[in-house]
């Protein structure tokens, strides 16, 4: 590099010249002209995995039908990414004050693709075949849509009636809508075979076009915006996704031109993907929340009960090093169950920082000190050692994250031993039969846009139910159960605050991170923005402003007065 100091020298003195004499000749940036985007071009995505069925009823396990669904079907309503619903299909609604009856009003003149008016009677059809689901639809799902009773009063107008109050409600709207001058007569047996999950119809702002076949199988599709689109019309004209069967085969498509974007950025692809000179990666929190549960009521780790040995154990994790050396930066800190940045998050939530010192003098404070005659461990008065065994997922990403936490609490004298235990059983069996100690797991909520932490921390669902952990806080617990019954949403936000500072001052569990989601798309494709996501395919959210062609406006000019 020495002998180009001088040239740069060079260079940065002509720069500040330059900058000087432009300093005083700055146009007013009242005047700037900014590009307007022009309808048309195409955009091309790789999507990592491949296509099964185009047809809501069946993406419930593959996420990439579901990032196609999302473009195809219309839904009652979506949701922003702060977990406020929003208007999709309806124009309005309302909810009686006691929290049972939802009304809804569909916009006026929207139709099938196909051109055929889609109604309530549409809606009405979707949910039957969602409350008689067989092996495709969730089990629990099911049984939430056979206690409901849904009436039209008209062909854009109908009513949903609970049996009790459920504040969550509105989360259960977002599902796609299917046709049913197309469906009708035919059980989810017949219509997971017919050609409807190839050649859909929807309602959404894009159509399907066609199926892109190479050497006889399915490599990809085309859509195309629909004109008729009661919403406003996409700038892009057609959406072309190729399927690839990992991250870094989309990458060199990428760098062929064969696609301008990757629906996943993995970490694997990351560090090569962040050095393409055209390549934005765009970056959003998931719905997901690595934890470890505690059990609370174990018989063989009684000292879980005590607040102090958790929040001692809380700041031995050296949580940022998992983060940073482990997920490759790709997670935040998690500070509590309820997602930062949704309407339901307590921003005065304490973020505990690593301390082993202070966990240390906490577990002295315990009645926990240094066993005198093992130096590695600790011992109480009752000789009761602070030893207990987690369970974690046979992955070898969580292996790593379950060693480095067993290394962080060996420092401070506690003794832990790992087991690894496959994915399914860990959940079904051990979590569900409350048979373990402490579990490393990764709670996925995607497509539940509300907080409503309930299912995993109401003392109701202590037994039989997902608090794992067992916690019983009986005032926690009243706050959970009374915004899951109430409309307001002021009410509700304050009852999960007050919640969530008795989880922190308890820390029934201990929450380690959030993981991020990374995606990759050219930077001719202008207009894309992403937010923290509810489902991955809500890095769709804004496809309406996406464009790939712009123009300078045409300026006008006005009149001086006489």
């Amino acid at each position: 590099m020495k002998k180009f100091r001088w040239q740069l020298l060079i260079i940065f003195l002509t720069g500040i010249v330059v900058g000087i004499l432009l300093l005083g000749e700055q146009p007013d940036s009242s005047g700037v002209i900014s590009p307007e985007p022009v309808k048309g071009g195409f955009y091309t995505e790789g999507l990592i995995g491949s296509l099964q069925r185009l047809n809501p009823l069946f993406d419930f396990h593959n996420q990439v039908d579901r990032d196609v669904d999302r473009l195809i079907y219309s839904s009652l309503v979506k949701f922003d990414e702060r977990g406020n619903a929003v208007s999709d299909l309806a124009a309005s609604w309302g909810i009686s004050a006691d929290g049972t009856v939802y009304n809804f009003e569909l916009k006026p003149d929207v139709v099938w693709h196909d051109g055929e008016p889609l109604t309530a009677e549409d809606v009405i059809f979707t949910v039957e075949l969602m409350q008689n689901g067989g092996d495709y639809v969730p089990s629990d799902l099911q049984n939430f849509w056979s206690e409901i009773e849904i009436v039209s009063h008209s062909p854009t107008s109908l009513q949903f009636k609970l049996p009790e109050p459920f504040a969550p409600f509105l989360d259960y709207l977002s599902f796609g809508i299917l046709p049913q001058h197309m469906l009708a007569g035919n059980s989810i047996d017949v219509i997971k075979d017919m050609d409807f999950n190839i050649q859909p119809v929807g309602s959404g702002p894009y159509k399907f076009d066609r199926l892109i076949v190479e050497e006889g199988q399915i490599a990809g599709l085309v859509l195309t915006a629909f004109e008729d689109y009661y919403g406003s019309q996409p700038y892009i004209e057609q959406l072309v996704f190729r399927y690839y069967p990992d991250s870094a085969a989309a990458l060199r498509a990428y760098r062929n031109g064969q696609v301008q974007g990757i629906n996943r950025v993995t970490p694997d692809i990351l560090e090569v993907a962040l050095k393409e000179p055209n390549l934005a990666i765009y970056s959003g929190r998931l719905p997901e929340l690595g934890i470890i549960f505690l059990n609370l009521d174990q018989p063989e780790a009684t000292f879980f009960a005590d607040a102090n040995i958790r929040q001692a154990l809380y700041m031995a994790i050296n949580r940022q090093y998992i983060i940073d050396k482990i997920l490759n930066g790709q997670g935040i800190p998690a500070d509590g169950p309820i997602f930062p940045g949704t309407w339901a998050y307590f921003d005065g939530t304490p973020h505990v920082e690593l301390n082993a010192e202070r966990a240390k003098q906490l577990l002295d404070e315990a009645g926990y000190p240094v066993d005198a005659e093992d130096a590695t461990r600790r011992t109480s008065e009752d000789q009761i050692t602070l030893q207990f065994t987690m369970l974690y997922p046979d992955t070898a990403q969580h292996e790593l994250i379950a060693k480095a936490i067993q290394q962080d609490w060996a420092a401070i004298g506690v003794v832990v031993t790992l087991e690894a235990v496959p994915y399914d059983t860990l959940v079904t069996e051990r979590l569900g039969n409350r048979e373990y100690q402490a579990a490393l797991v990764d709670l996925n909520l995607a497509r539940y846009p509300d907080p409503d932490p309930y299912p995993f921390w109401d003392s109701i669902q202590a037994t039989g139910g997902q608090n794992y952990s067992q916690w019983d806080n009986k005032i926690a617990s009243e706050y959970l159960e009374e915004a899951r019954i109430t409309v307001d949403s002021g009410e509700r936000a304050r009852f999960y605050r007050n919640f969530q500072v008795i989880f922190a001052d308890e820390l029934p569990s201990l929450p380690l991170y959030y993981p991020v989601y990374n995606y990759g798309v050219d930077n001719q494709v202008q207009g894309v923005r992403m937010g923290p996501l509810l489902d991955t395919s809500d890095r769709y959210a804004t496809i309406l402003e996406w464009f790939l062609v712009a123009r300078m406006p045409t300026p006008t000019t006005t009149e001086a007065a006489p």
